[in-house]
């Protein structure tokens, strides 16, 4: 268990210097990227919660949020479980594509495989914000 938050970690570690092909080693070749039944971020067609499968879905998400410009992020705490880690995090960012700009609280659940990998990522947060983000409109109303 101890592995998986040091491996959570290491991965936001990888984040904040945008190396994708770091966080990509700590990912199961099938890893999947926020499947969720019935998202409402997903069903506006908001780029970055699209579900994706694989190293290159995660990859092709985090180019999209590469190109974000994050003002802050920051992981308030780690949670952990026998396969599982929650991280609990704060962020405000401006995404230039659309010219929205947010800022939330959100969860990001990690779930791990015996081996050690990643095998799915889901974030839990504010769907209205990104939603409005992703229409070029910002949502200031609720700050972190």
């Amino acid at each position: 268990m101890n592995d998986h938050v040091k491996t959570v970690q290491a991965i936001y570690e990888a984040f904040g210097r945008r190396d994708i092909e770091a966080m990509l080693g700590y990912l199961d070749d099938d890893v999947s990227w926020e499947e969720w039944d019935d998202n409402q971020a997903q069903l506006a067609g908001v780029a970055w919660m699209a579900p994706r499968r694989g190293k290159a879905g995660a990859a092709e998400f985090l180019r999209i949020v590469g190109g974000f410009t994050f003002h802050s992020f920051n992981v308030v705490s780690l949670l952990a479980g026998e396969d599982k880690v929650a991280a609990e995090v704060t962020v405000e960012a401006s995404v230039p594509s659309t010219g929205g700009h947010y800022r939330d609280q959100e969860m990001h659940l990690w779930c791990f495989n015996p081996a050690g990998k990643v095998v799915s990522f889901r974030h839990y947060l504010d769907t209205a914000k990104h939603i409005a983000v992703a229409k070029g409109n910002s949502d200031l109303q609720n700050p972190v």
